[in-house]
């Protein structure tokens, strides 16, 4: 089946998505979404947070198409893109700093 049939005619995802973004399913009822759309909501509700590569790769879909149906997904609250884990145990700048000089020594 052509990418443009399983997308419903899209050629671009609404949003900016990388292959690495993760996605987890909402509490939205997936009546009215075409059957790839469904199945990728259905895929993230079982599995919980995944990809857009991974997404692709379990269902066997080009991850171009994967990208707009995921965007289209997003939009209409089917799926919702996690928070960035907040990083609260950053590496001391003093350590880094020994690590640099350190390697800068090895070089010469």
């Amino acid at each position: 089946m052509r990418v443009y049939v399983r997308t419903g005619g899209r050629t671009r995802a609404g949003r900016r998505l990388d292959w690495v973004t993760l996605v987890v399913a909402a509490n939205a009822p997936v009546q009215g979404l075409g059957v790839e759309a469904r199945r990728i909501a259905g895929l993230c509700r079982a599995q919980g947070a995944l990809s857009v590569s991974e997404i692709a790769a379990h269902l066997g879909l080009p991850p171009s198409a994967v990208k707009i149906l995921v965007s289209a997904l997003i939009d209409s609250g089917h799926l919702t893109v996690p928070p960035p884990p907040e990083h609260t145990d950053a590496p001391d700048i003093d350590l880094l700093r020994e690590v640099l000089d350190g390697l800068r020594a090895l070089r010469t």
